[in-house]
C-alpha cells in the first residue's frame, strides 16, 4: 500500500467581477444586505459573449496543476471532474477535459455531489493511488453557476451567493506512509435532498418537454432552491462532526490542525466552525469573500490560494470540509 498526496494545484476564475452593488442595479438586494448575511462582497461570472465553460475553465485549472506537480499530461492515469453544472446533461465535462487536455484514452469520472464534489472526487482517487492501480490522477472541480440563476428579486436569496471558477489537483503517489491524504469521511442524509436543489429538467418530476408544454413565466422549478436557515444549521452540525471523525481517526486534536480549508459556502458558516474550534484567523483560509460560493470549486482554490500564499508549508496538518446539497458532507485529513 502506498499514500496519495496532492503533487500539484491550480485554479481559474474568470475576469468578469461582478459586485454587490452590480447586483443591486438588476434585484432588490444592497451590499450590506448580502455580507451582513454571506461575506460576499464580489463573485466572477462568466461573460455572456464569452468562450469559458465549466469544462474549458477545468482545463485551464488542469494545465498549472499538472505542470506544478512536474509531470507531462501523458503521465495522467485517471480523471475525476466534480460539478453540478456540466456542459451538456450529456456527456459530462470529464470526457471533455481528456480530449482537449489531449490526454490518453483514460478513464474519466463525473462526481455530481455539489459542494462536497471536490471532497468526494479526492477521495476516490486516494483509493485508487493507494491500491497502485494508478499512480497520477487528475482531480477537478469547477461550475458555471451565473447562467443558471435567477438573477431578478424573486431569485435574490440563492443569486447573490454563487459564483463561477475552477481548480485542480494532481493526486499522485507518495512512498512515505506518514505523509499525505491520511484518510477521508463520507457522509449523506437524503431525506433532505429537496431543501437543497434543482428539480428540473429531470426525469423524475420535471423534463424539457413539460416545461415547454406548460410555457408558464412563473415556473421556478428549474432555478436552484434553497431552505437556507434549515441548510446553515445541518451545515454548522455536520461540518464540526466530519473534522472530529477525520481528527479522532488519527489520533489528532483541533490544536493539531495548521490549516482547514473549508468549503466557501457561507462566510458565517466558516466563522461558526472555526470559533467551536478555537482556530485563529491563521489556521482558517476563506477567500468567499471575493469569488462567493463556487461549490465544486470551491475547495481547490482556496487550496490553491492557501498554499500559494504560503499558508501551507511542508508537514502541516490540513484539513479539507464541506457540506452541500443531497445532504452530502466530507473531510479529508493530510499531512503535507
Amino acid at each position: 500500500m502506498y499514500n496519495s498526496k496532492i503533487a500539484g494545484l491550480g485554479y481559474y476564475v474568470p475576469e468578469n467581477v461582478v459586485t454587490n452593488d452590480d447586483l443591486s442595479k438588476i434585484m432588490d438586494t444592497s451590499d450590506e444586505w448580502i455580507q451582513e448575511r454571506t461575506g460576499i462582497q464580489e463573485r466572477r461570472h462568466v461573460a455572456k459573449d464569452g468562450t469559458d465553460t465549466t469544462s474549458s475553465m477545468g482545463v485551464k485549472a488542469a494545465k498549472i496543476a499538472i505542470e506544478r506537480a512536474g509531470i507531462d499530461k501523458d503521465e495522467v492515469d485517471f480523471l475525476i471532474f466534480a460539478t453540478l453544472s456540466p456542459d451538456y446533461y450529456f456527456p459530462g465535462p470529464g470526457v471533455l477535459v481528456q480530449r482537449d487536455l489531449g490526454l490518453p484514452t483514460i478513464g474519466a469520472l463525473d462526481i455530481r455531489n455539489q459542494c462536497s464534489g471536490f471532497v468526494y472526487a479526492i477521495s476516490i482517487a486516494d483509493q485508487y493511488v493507494k491500491t497502485g492501480m494508478y499512480k497520477n490522477v487528475l482531480v477537478i472541480g469547477s461550475e458555471v453557476h451565473s447562467r443558471g440563476l435567477d438573477m431578478t428579486t424573486r431569485g435574490r436569496g440563492v443569486s447573490v451567493i454563487f459564483g463561477d471558477g475552477a481548480g485542480a489537483a494532481i493526486i499522485s503517489r507518495e512512498e512515505d506512509t506518514s505523509k499525505g491524504i491520511l484518510s477521508t469521511h463520507m457522509h449523506s442524509e437524503g431525506q433532505h435532498a429537496e431543501e437543497l436543489s434543482v428539480i428540473a429538467p429531470g426525469m423524475g418530476k420535471r423534463w424539457v418537454t413539460d416545461i415547454l408544454e406548460d410555457d408558464n413565466a412563473e415556473d421556478t422549478s428549474y432555478f436552484p432552491y434553497m431552505n437556507g436557515q434549515f441548510v446553515f444549521k445541518n451545515a454548522v452540525v455536520r461540518f464540526s462532526e466530519v473534522i472530529m471523525e477525520g481528527l479522532k481517526t488519527n489520533n489528532l486534536s483541533p490544536d493539531d490542525i495548521d490549516m482547514l480549508i473549508p468549503h466557501q459556502a457561507n462566510l458565517r458558516i466558516s466563522q461558526f466552525v472555526q470559533k467551536k474550534f478555537g482556530l485563529s484567523n491563521d489556521q482558517v483560509y476563506n477567500n468567499i469573500m471575493k469569488y462567493g460560493n463556487t461549490t465544486a470549486a470551491s475547495i481547490p482554490i482556496a487550496l490553491t490560494e492557501a498554499w500559494e500564499n504560503g499558508k501551507i508549508k511542508e508537514g502541516d496538518t490540513v484539513v479539507l470540509a464541506a457540506f452541500g446539497s443531497g445532504f452530502t458532507w466530507g473531510s479529508a485529513i493530510i499531512k503535507w
